[in-house]
């Protein structure tokens, strides 16, 4: 499964938008986010759809299928609710 291109990221724009405006990620290069010095989401693309790869346990990252906005917005909530409640800071060996 290949990183998402320009034509999906153009796609993915309003989603991206509202990415961007979540405090405490920082966009590095168009569609792969950061939080702090660590990769935490980005996104894919194959014939199956496209894909959001997020740490939201700050460990490991999980798949979420963007089918619709319906999922774009879930998955800012997500986002947004993790980072606000602290939950995806670091590791809990290394806070």
């Amino acid at each position: 499964m290949k990183h998402a291109g320009a034509d999906t990221l153009h796609r993915l724009a309003p989603l991206l938008q509202r990415l961007r405006a979540i405090p405490g990620l920082t966009e590095r290069k168009p569609g792969i986010f950061y939080l702090r010095a660590s990769a935490f989401l980005h996104f894919h693309e194959d014939p199956a759809g496209i894909f959001a790869d997020v740490k939201l346990d700050g460990v490991a990252f999980e798949r979420f299928a963007l089918r619709g906005p319906e999922d774009g917005a879930a998955l800012c909530e997500r986002v947004a609710a993790v980072l606000s409640a602290g939950r995806s800071t670091a590791p809990p060996s290394a806070r």
